[in-house]
C-alpha cells in the first residue's frame, strides 16, 4: 500500500475544522487524486474541551504545537492558529527544522518574515504552501506561479478583503452610513478583533505584498504598501460616485515601473460596469495582467469555512503529488529587493470638498488646481441646506504627488471647511 502523506494541524478554528472535515469525509477522492492516502494523526488547538462538531479521538492531541511540528508521525505541518509571531512563527520554524513540510493561511507571518522562512525552508529541502492564505478560494496562488509563469506580469489589482467589500456594498445598496454597516458588520463577526486590520486595509496589504513578491520576483515588503482604509469613506461618496458612473472599492495595485515597485491599498473608484465594479458582498476578486495572457479576472469566496479549506487542502494534494516548487515561485534567494516607488502614476481622481457657500469660492480652488497643473474634467455643487457647499470634482490625469500639493495650498484659501476626499479612480 502506499504511505500515506500524514497531517499535523496547528488551530482547530473555523478553517481547521473544516480542513478535518474535508479529510474525514473525502477520503477516498483526496487518495484517488493523488495517489496516496491522505491522513490526519495528531492536532493542537488551545481547548481541548470544545466542542468543535468533529470527531477528534482519532488524533493525539498536543497543547504545544511546537511539540506538534516535531513529532515524527507528521510530514506536513499545516499552521492554521494566525499571528505573525509567537507559536505560528515559532511552530512552522520547528516544522522545517525537522524536515516537514508547511501549509499555511497566515498572511501576516509571510508579509513579515516570509523572506527568513523561505529560505529556510529551502536551505531543508522543504516547501511552503500559502494559497489560503490570500483570496480565499480563489487559487491565485497557482495561476501566479503555475499557470501565468511563462508570462512577465505587468499589473496585479483586485478587492482582497470581503469585508470592506461587504460595508461598501450595503452603503450603496441601502443607503446605510459607514458607522451604521460597521456596527453591524461587527455585530455579524465579520471584522477581526482588531478591526482596523479590515477596515484600514492591513489585512488586504498583507496579501498584496505577498502577490507583489510572486509577480515580480521581488522579496516581500509589506512596509513599503502604501495604506489607507475605508474609514473616511461617507454615504455621500458612495451615492455621488454612482451617480458618475463608478463604485468605491478597497483596490490593491502593485505594479512595477521604471521608478520602482509602486503597491498601494486604498478606496479607488472604478467604473460600475466593470468586473470589479459589480463585485458584490463578501466576495474577492484578483485581476492579473501580463504581456501574453493579456487580462485575466479571478473571482470567488474570500473567507470562510469551506473556500478557506478547499485552499489549504489544494496545497496539501499538490505536496501529497510530490509536486515542489518555491515558495514565492523562484528560489528565495533569487528575489531581488525591489525599489520602493510611491504611486505616482498618472491617474484621473475624485474630489470631494465642502466650502463656504460664498462668491468666488470655487474660483479659488480652480486656481489652486490650475496652478498645480491639473486640470478639471467635470465639477458639480450638489444641493445643502448647511452653510458648507459639497462640491464635486472629477480631475483629468494627473500625478497624486501634484494632488497633494493643491489639497494643502486649498487650506490657505480660506474656503475650505474641512480635509478634502480624494480618490484615484482606476480604469480596468
Amino acid at each position: 500500500m502506499t504511505t500515506p502523506l500524514r497531517l499535523g494541524i496547528a488551530g482547530l478554528g473555523t478553517v481547521g475544522v473544516g480542513v478535518v472535515k474535508i479529510v474525514r469525509q473525502k477520503a477516498n477522492l483526496l487518495a484517488t487524486r493523488t495517489g496516496r492516502p491522505v491522513v490526519i494523526t495528531a492536532v493542537s488547538a488551545r481547548s481541548r474541551d470544545k466542542d468543535r462538531g468533529v470527531n477528534l479521538s482519532d488524533y493525539a492531541w498536543e497543547d504545544d504545537p511546537v511539540a506538534l511540528a516535531k513529532r515524527d508521525d507528521v510530514d506536513v505541518f499545516v499552521e492554521l492558529m494566525g499571528g505573525e509571531n509567537g507559536p505560528a512563527k515559532d511552530s512552522i520554524e520547528a516544522a522545517i527544522a525537522s524536515g516537514k513540510d508547511v501549509v499555511t493561511a497566515n498572511k501576516a507571518l509571510l508579509a513579515h518574515h516570509g523572506q527568513a522562512l523561505a529560505e529556510a525552508a529551502e536551505e531543508a529541502g522543504r516547501v511552503i504552501r500559502f494559497e489560503a492564505a490570500v483570496a480565499g478560494g480563489i487559487p491565485v496562488i497557482k495561476a501566479l506561479t503555475e499557470g501565468l509563469a511563462g508570462n512577465d506580469i505587468t499589473r496585479v489589482m483586485g478587492v482582497m478583503n470581503g469585508t470592506c467589500n461587504y460595508i461598501l456594498t450595503r452603503m450603496l445598496d441601502d443607503g446605510l452610513s459607514y458607522d451604521e454597516v460597521f456596527a453591524e458588520a461587527d455585530k455579524l463577526g465579520y471584522l477581526e478583533a482588531d478591526p482596523n486590520l479590515d477596515v484600514g486595509g492591513i489585512d488586504a496589504g498583507h496579501k498584496l505584498s505577498l502577490l507583489s513578491s510572486i509577480a515580480f520576483g521581488t522579496q516581500v515588503d509589506f512596509d513599503a504598501v502604501e495604506l489607507e482604509g475605508i474609514q473616511r469613506i461617507s454615504i455621500e461618496d458612495i451615492k455621488q460616485a454612482n451617480d458618475l458612473g463608478y463604485r468605491i472599492k478597497l483596490l490593491g495595485v502593485a505594479q512595477m515601473t521604471g521608478r520602482g515597485l509602486e503597491q498601494r491599498m486604498s478606496p479607488c473608484l472604478v467604473p460600475k460596469n466593470s468586473p470589479l465594479g459589480q463585485l458584490k458582498g463578501g466576495t474577492n476578486m484578483v485581476v492579473i495582467e501580463g504581456d501574453a495572457v493579456e487580462q485575466i479576472v479571478l473571482r470567488g469566496p474570500g473567507a470562510g469555512e469551506g473556500p478557506t479549506a478547499s485552499a489549504v487542502m489544494g496545497d496539501v494534494c499538490d505536496i501529497a503529488r510530490g509536486f515542489r516548487v518555491s515558495t514565492f515561485g523562484i528560489p528565495a534567494k533569487s528575489l531581488s529587493k525591489a525599489k520602493t516607488a510611491q504611486s505616482n502614476s498618472p491617474a484621473p481622481y475624485y474630489l470631494h470638498l465642502k466650502l463656504e457657500d460664498r462668491p468666488g469660492a470655487l474660483a479659488k480652488i480652480a486656481t489652486v488646481l490650475g496652478d498645480n497643473g491639473i486640470s478639471i474634467d467635470r465639477m458639480r455643487q450638489t444641493k445643502h441646506k448647511n452653510a458648507a457647499a459639497p462640491v464635486l470634482i472629477v480631475t483629468h490625469k494627473t500625478q497624486r504627488a501634484a494632488l497633494d500639493a493643491a489639497i494643502e495650498a486649498m487650506q490657505d484659501t480660506g474656503v475650505v471647511e474641512s480635509a478634502p476626499v480624494a480618490l484615484r479612480i482606476e480604469m480596468v
